[in-house]
């Protein structure tokens, strides 16, 4: 019985110690937590026009990003991300909503040319998370248009940015296509926000401009509510003097950059003919990059743009750690879209060779232990998974709408990647000929007389760790190119006439069709 006494006392001793021990960490816990967020602050940064290999935890240390390597380091560097579109306009739309481009139809060309609804803004993933509380922000390039219902054409003159996105972004720095024109800031009486982008203003750049504003909206940053900030950079788009930042070009202007092995001198003779006779990549290349002398002129301007942004990627970090905010952060870093600098015999994008829709993806979540972190991740991934990520990040349910996946389970290694996609699908609706005709009333007409003289080249396809299927649908007949991308990863050889690879070639076209039909639902 004393025994019994003791046990009892013991467990009354240990009890009260547990006691203790719980309320002083509660305790610790109230206190850190005093005045901050629980919830995660969520940066999204996205450059325009960046190929996902000039930076160089990518590959190319030649390019001079060290900021942004510094971030894969310690972050999840996606291997095998890819756009669902790749051109300026549908690819941010995509990513806004999670919707592919034949579902949501906003886009440069008829038929899919109209601006994005009041309705289906208000599910992307900024409209979801300021209705829970977050305080949003918006830096950049828009590069699309909202309008009250879905209109067409999906360039007008006026973009109605604080009527139409003002309910939405609680901060706001941004217009069309330069930071030079047309540009909007609220709030309005932010004189600091409006000092930043003062005409006139010397020993700027778009691009640090773009980061200052980014510094202001942390600046401004109360220390009680989460926050969702999406910036998105003019660079590394146009390579004018007015578009670099020329102190940064200096360390550039002499280095020769290598050059891709499928860099193409003069007109590629393998593309198909439908290409070759009607995308605008074609005559761009020979404008732009069809020589050694165009393809260092312009990689030297793109990598000035990309160290600019890099730069302002350091300071970025720098901020919130100085601020206590870094580990408590998500930053996601990519692209809209790729861009061939000669690869091919193309400039320019769209097209659904690797250069084009191969996306860079970094991903840093401070939460996460160092052990998830610091590594790089080979599973497949869409452009369309950017906004489910996103809500989901946040703690809430991304809306039914939304078509990607949440990859959320991938990066912090919770997922069971059995039961991950192989596939991933991708689409091309961008027709030269249609985008000078886009104001014209007779678009309709114009488009079906496109497709039934054969200069259609709009095409779908599908990318697995292995094989891309390429199909280009309205052309009559088909034409079909499927690549091996581990034995080709330069796409050069088409198998798509080769016995041998005709059981992957037929289940490669199914999957096409099959996740096309899936995306319109």
């Amino acid at each position: 019985m004393k025994s019994t006494k003791v046990v009892f006392t013991i467990c009354l001793l240990i009890l009260a110690l547990i006691g203790v021990s719980c309320k002083s960490k509660a305790t610790h816990f109230t206190a850190i937590s005093e005045g901050k967020t629980t919830k995660p602050n969520i940066i999204f940064l996205m450059t325009d026009d960046q190929r996902w290999d000039n930076m160089g935890c990518y590959g190319k240390p030649e390019f001079n990003t060290p900021n942004i390597d510094k971030l894969a380091e310690q972050g999840v560097i996606f291997d095998n991300a890819f756009y669902a579109v790749a051109i300026c306009m549908p690819s941010r739309v995509t990513m806004m909503t999670g919707r592919y481009n034949s579902n949501h139809k906003v886009g440069f060309v008829a038929p899919d040319d109209y601006t994005l609804s009041q309705a289906d803004f208000s599910k992307s993933y900024p409209a979801i998370l300021k209705n829970t509380g977050y305080r949003t922000g918006f830096i950049g390039k828009v590069g699309f248009t909202v309008t009250e219902e879905a209109v067409r054409p999906s360039t007008p003159k006026e973009h109605y940015y604080k009527e139409q996105m003002g309910g939405v972004f609680d901060f706001f720095a941004g217009s069309e296509t330069y930071d030079r024109k047309d540009f909007v800031i609220w709030p309005e009486d932010d004189e600091t926000l409006q000092d930043i982008y003062k005409e006139g203003r010397q020993n700027s750049g778009r691009t640090k401009r773009t980061g200052e504003a980014m510094m202001r909206f942390l600046d401004t940053q109360p220390a009680n509510q989460p926050f969702c900030l999406s910036v998105s950079f003019y660079a590394v788009k146009h390579d004018n003097n007015k578009d670099v930042y020329m102190p940064h070009f200096e360390q550039f202007k002499n280095h020769d950059f290598s050059v891709p092995r499928n860099w193409v001198e003069g007109d590629n003779p393998v593309l198909p003919d439908v290409v070759k006779e009607n995308a605008r990549g074609v005559y761009l290349h020979r404008q732009r990059s069809s020589t050694p002398e165009l393809y260092q002129k312009l990689v030297r301007r793109f990598a000035t743009q990309g160290y600019s942004v890099d730069e302002q990627v350091g300071f970025l970090v720098e901020k919130l750690k100085a601020k206590g905010l870094f580990e408590n952060t998500i930053i996601i870093y990519t692209s809209d879209n790729g861009r061939f600098q000669g690869s091919h015999g193309l400039f320019d994008k769209c097209l659904l060779y690797d250069e084009s829709v191969k996306a860079p993806l970094i991903i840093y979540d401070g939460r996460m232990p160092e052990a998830k972190r610091k590594r790089r991740e080979k599973a497949l991934v869409s452009s369309v998974d950017m906004a489910p990520t996103i809500v989901s990040m946040a703690g809430l349910q991304p809306p039914a709408s939304m078509q990607g996946l949440n990859i959320s389970g991938v990066l912090n290694q919770t997922q069971d990647m059995s039961g991950w996609r192989d596939t991933v699908f991708m689409e091309d609706l961008f027709l030269a000929a249609m985008f000078s005709k886009r104001y014209s009333e007779e678009v309709d007409e114009i488009n079906q007389n496109l497709i039934d003289t054969n200069q259609s080249y709009r095409s779908r396809g599908v990318r697995t760790d292995r094989w891309k299927y390429i199909v280009y649908y309205e052309h009559t007949p088909k034409i079909e190119e499927l690549y091996d991308t581990n034995k080709d990863p330069m796409e050069q050889h088409n198998l798509v006439d080769s016995p041998e690879h005709l059981d992957i070639l037929q289940k490669l076209r199914k999957q096409a069709e099959d996740m096309y039909q899936m995306a319109i639902q």
